[in-house]
Order: structure tokens, then sequence, then C-alpha cells
């Protein structure tokens, strides 16, 4: 059995606003091996980007523990949580969140870069991202002049660009009409399957869920099976 990669113990999260306290994580419990995809559904407002940001060092919970790779994150700087992100996280968000002065190959150059990746390399890992993606055309292309569906996959591209062992996505297809979120979706588990992540994928759509490995359902701030 492969090992598990990324792993949630005792989430909790409660956010306060004067007296009122509203505890969105009640104590939620997770493991995700290296190459499972599990789909991560709940009702709006249960708490699912909160519970991927906290998955992905992006917040910290009031109780519980993250452990990526059998390291337990909990007593990270900002420094090592940063660079722990850096090397094992991919994020897909339902907006691309393209930088749109820089264009399709730069956008995905650019992490690469930012973890110290010579130029030639990032271009060349960034020009065979973008290939299996369809986008060879576009790689010179800034989002303003691509489709809904090509930034996104630019975006996915982007997030495996420092080929991570976790992905994280919030409805990565949220925004796309259903045949163009159906083929991205697609593009998405063949390149998360191809490259054996442990993916962690939150979607209101029950289709695409029923094509992942597994689905966790959160409710009342905690995580049940199916």
């Amino acid at each position: 059995m492969s090992e598990i990669a990324l792993q949630l113990a005792g989430i909790v999260r409660v956010f306060r606003q004067g007296r009122n306290e509203l505890a969105v994580l009640r104590g939620a419990n997770l493991s995700v091996r290296a190459g499972e995809i599990v789909a991560l559904v709940g009702p709006s407002g249960a708490g699912k980007s909160t519970l991927l940001h906290i998955a992905g060092l992006l917040e910290q919970p009031d109780e519980g523990e993250v452990i990526i790779a059998d390291l337990a994150c909990g007593a990270l700087n900002d420094d090592e949580r940063t660079r722990l992100r850096r090397t094992n996280l991919g994020f897909v968000y339902q907006y691309h969140h393209l930088l749109p002065e820089f264009s399709a190959l730069e956008n995905v150059v650019i992490p690469q870069a930012i973890a110290g990746m010579a130029r030639a390399e990032a271009e060349s890992r960034a020009r065979e991202l973008l290939a299996h993606l369809g986008l060879a055309e576009r790689e010179s292309h800034r989002p303003a002049r691509l489709s809904g569906g090509e930034q996104q996959r630019v975006a996915i591209a982007r997030a495996l660009a420092n080929a991570p062992r976790i992905l994280l996505a919030d409805e990565p297809t949220g925004n796309l009409d259903p045949h163009t979120a159906d083929e991205v979706f697609a593009m998405l588990l063949r390149l998360a399957r191809g490259a054996s992540l442990a993916a962690l994928i939150a979607t209101h759509n029950v289709e695409l869920a029923r094509r992942m490995d597994r689905t966790v359902r959160l409710s009342d701030g905690t995580l049940v099976e199916g």
C-alpha cells in the first residue's frame, strides 16, 4: 500500500467575532495516500475551503495537526511552511489567478524560478506541461487572450510546475460550462494519476466526485466517508 502523503489529525477551526464563535471544523480527520484522488464534498459554507487552506499550510488550525510526508507542520515557522508549500504542494482554485501581464508560459515558469530552478529548465518543464494540456500553441498568449478553460489549464500546469507530492483543488471547474469542465477535469485527473499525486479536490459536482477514488463529506465540522 502506498505511503500517506497528507494527514489531517483532529483539525479544529473556530472563527470568533466579538463574543460570537463559529466552529467550522470540529476535529476533522483525513489521510490521503500517494496516488489517491479524493473528492471533498459538502454544502456551501460547510468549511471545505477552510479545510483546504489548513491542509495547504495557508491557515493555522486552532487545534490538531497537519502532517505532510511524515512531517508534523504545527511547529514550523513561516519560512519553513513556505518552503514546504513550494516543494510539496500544488494549488488550483476556482478562479485561475494567473498574472495578467505574463504569458501562459511565463505564468508556469515563475513558480519554478522562485524555487530556484534555472530558466532554461523551467521553460522546458513549462512547455512540457502546457503541451500535455493541449496548450502548446497558446504558450505565448496572455490570460486575456485565452478562454476560461484555457486559463484554468494554465493554472493546472502552474500548480504542477514544481512537481508537488500533493495537489489541493478548490472547485477547479466551478467557473466553467459543463462541457469545458468535463474536458479540463479529465486532463487534471490524467496528470494527477500520471504523477501519482495525493489529491484532495473540493467539488459540488456529483458526477466529477464519482470519477475520483473515494469521497469524503464535510458535515457538522467533521469528515465522513461517502
